[in-house]
């Protein structure tokens, strides 16, 4: 109390909330440090995937680059409404969401996110051929896993409850990526005390916030 993980910032009385936290001294500072996109770049990974693969390796802006591929249009010609509904559906694809969803997301048509999701996927063959091949998997094993080995397992994947089913489906494609993200922080944070305690100095983590 309070909760520090859900410090508002995008209203002015947010932002204006946030000044209440100061360092102890002077002498101290509050860093704050972040991966970025790290579940996309995670998915590109564990997908595969070349055409994301390549955006991230040229240093392209994800958004935009999935934008070009998805309207078909130069990268540079990208608007900022087509850059938006990129973005949704780069993140949405892994909470498994569905045309409905996206559509309701962006206030468009149910068919203009379908043929939205579509053109991602044909754009995007690694990931759609990840996302399945995630789900046969954890059908057969009952179980998915991050990077290091983690698992989660999903009694549910085989329900004859198609809604039950369907969620456990969505938990075998974005656990092994959200928990994997969760691995690499969880590293980041023991490398970071080790080179607090090797360098012998007074600073110290605060917190970790996850999404």
């Amino acid at each position: 109390n309070p909760n520090l993980q859900n410090i508002p910032i995008r209203t002015e009385r947010g932002r204006e909330v946030r000044k209440a936290f100061i360092p102890r001294s002077e002498n101290n500072v509050i860093l704050s440090a972040d991966y970025s996109q790290i579940e996309l770049r995670l998915i590109a990974e564990l997908s595969k995937d070349q055409n994301m693969m390549e955006a991230f390796s040229q240093g392209h802006d994800i958004h935009r680059a999935t934008a070009a591929k998805v309207y078909n249009v130069d990268f540079d010609a990208v608007t900022s409404e087509q850059r938006r509904n990129a973005k949704a559906v780069n993140f949405g694809i892994i909470y498994g969401q569905s045309a409905f969803g996206l559509s309701q997301n962006l206030g468009i048509s149910r068919k203009e996110a379908s043929d939205i999701i579509n053109e991602y996927f044909n754009q995007y063959t690694g990931i759609k051929k990840y996302m399945s091949d995630a789900v046969e998997s954890a059908k057969e094993k009952g179980y998915v896993e991050t990077i290091l080995k983690r698992r989660r397992y999903l009694r549910d994947i085989n329900s004859a409850n198609i809604t039950v089913r369907g969620f456990a489906e969505r938990n075998a494609i974005n656990a092994p990526i959200q928990g994997s993200a969760a691995d690499l922080i969880k590293l980041a944070m023991i490398a970071i005390q080790k080179e607090i305690e090797q360098r012998g100095l007074t600073g110290k983590m605060i917190m970790q916030v996850h999404d």
